[in-house]
């Protein structure tokens, strides 16, 4: 009997003083965006290094601003403001032109070779 009461106060200080995981804590409305961020970054976590240009405009679209041919910021199709920088090693077609500088073409075929974590940032504008 001693034991089954020393287990229930145990038991009730660990509900005390545990605190709630902070899903059980947010508003329904809140929980609904946690969920969409989470599908968002585990669709976004499918493009890897190694994949194509093509493949990555699955789920990313460009974005304006500075870039090359080998180098661009995409935005989540699903939301502007959620980005990753790529890098690119250009397929069937040199990396600089006769001239020496970064090629500005761009083909579905050229594959990933760095792609940044997302990240937040407002949009860009040309």
């Amino acid at each position: 009997m001693a034991m089954t009461r020393i287990t229930a106060t145990l038991l009730s200080l660990f509900i005390l003083l545990v605190p709630m995981p902070a899903s059980a804590q947010m508003s329904p409305e809140a929980r609904e965006h946690t969920e969409w961020i989470a599908e968002s970054l585990r669709e976004m976590n499918t493009i890897e290094v190694g994949m194509t240009r093509g493949e990555l405009l699955r789920i990313f679209m460009t974005e304006g601003g500075l870039s090359t041919g080998l180098m661009r910021t995409y935005v989540y199709r699903s939301c502007p403001y959620i980005k990753v920088d790529v890098e690119f090693e250009p397929v069937g077609r040199p990396a600089h032109d006769a001239e020496g500088r970064v090629t500005l073409v761009e083909s579905d075929e050229d594959l990933i070779t760095q792609l940044s974590k997302p990240y937040l940032a407002w949009i860009v504008a040309d």
